[in-house]
């Protein structure tokens, strides 16, 4: 499935000149090649600012549709660059109109760290924070409405590590005196005995680094939103000491 907005990283300036004036951008080919699969060519481009930006940072003030995309080694993207280690790496090249600026940015309420958002137009156009982009599954969807109508704030896909591996968590609940992880697992999912044993270990894993692990089923997502999921969560809120304040 092509997809048709991607979220991608802006973390230097000479990048955001290189967007306004000579329209391109670039992603490493082994970078969509291990995490973009089914959701590429993009058709539109989104940029989220990282710190290096100041006031302007952790959230997404442009974006631009992509008129092709090419293929380059990094000596054909930056010739007079020194010679060094990265010459020979492949990138996607994507040539792109100029820049247009969102009337209302979308911003990341813990300042996090994000890789790439693949997300749909619908969502990109009405996202007011970060969390709000992100396209993984309508079990995800149902429990990230549910969590914000009882205001619950939570991040979405935040990655974590533990030891050499790491982790996409569905939702990460921070409280004054603990973490939840939040998961939805759909009934495929779910019935496969390889995963049930890699999520075994996941959850033993994340449990012993100090998270609260919570999984709910599809039944419970579609049928017990209100009258299972969400006093659950609650509840393991209020022994962690309520939601922590200090976002950032």
């Amino acid at each position: 499935m092509q997809g048709e907005v991607l979220v991608a990283i802006l973390n230097n300036k000479d990048d955001l000149n290189i967007l306004y004036e000579q329209h391109w951008y670039r992603i490493p080919v082994a970078s969509v090649n291990k995490l973009l699969k089914g959701r590429w060519p993009p058709r539109w481009l989104a940029f989220y600012q990282t710190k290096v930006f100041g006031k302007h940072a952790y959230a997404v003030r442009y974006y631009a549709e992509v008129i092709d995309i090419q293929e380059a080694r990094r000596w054909d993207l930056f010739p007079d660059e020194p010679p060094n280690s990265k010459q020979k790496k492949l990138y996607y090249k994507l040539n792109i109109k100029p820049l247009q600026t969102l009337e209302n940015p979308i911003f990341s309420r813990r300042w996090r760290r994000i890789i790439f958002i693949p997300t749909t137009w619908k969502k990109f156009i009405s996202a007011s924070e970060i969390n709000d982009l992100y396209d993984g599954s309508p079990l995800e969807d149902r429990l990230w409405a549910a969590l914000k109508r009882w205001e619950i704030n939570a991040e979405r896909q935040e990655w974590i590590k533990i030891k050499n591996t790491g982790y996409f968590l569905d939702f990460a609940v921070y409280c004054n005196q603990g973490k939840l992880n939040l998961e939805t697992d759909g009934d495929t999912w779910h019935c496969n005995k390889e995963q049930a044993r890699l999520d075994n270990i996941r959850d033993n894993e994340i449990s012993t680094e100090g998270w609260r692990v919570l999984r709910f089923n599809t039944y419970q997502v579609k049928n017990e939103m209100n009258k299972y999921c969400i006093p659950i969560i609650k509840q393991n809120i209020s022994r962690l000491g309520g939601l922590e304040k200090n976002l950032n």
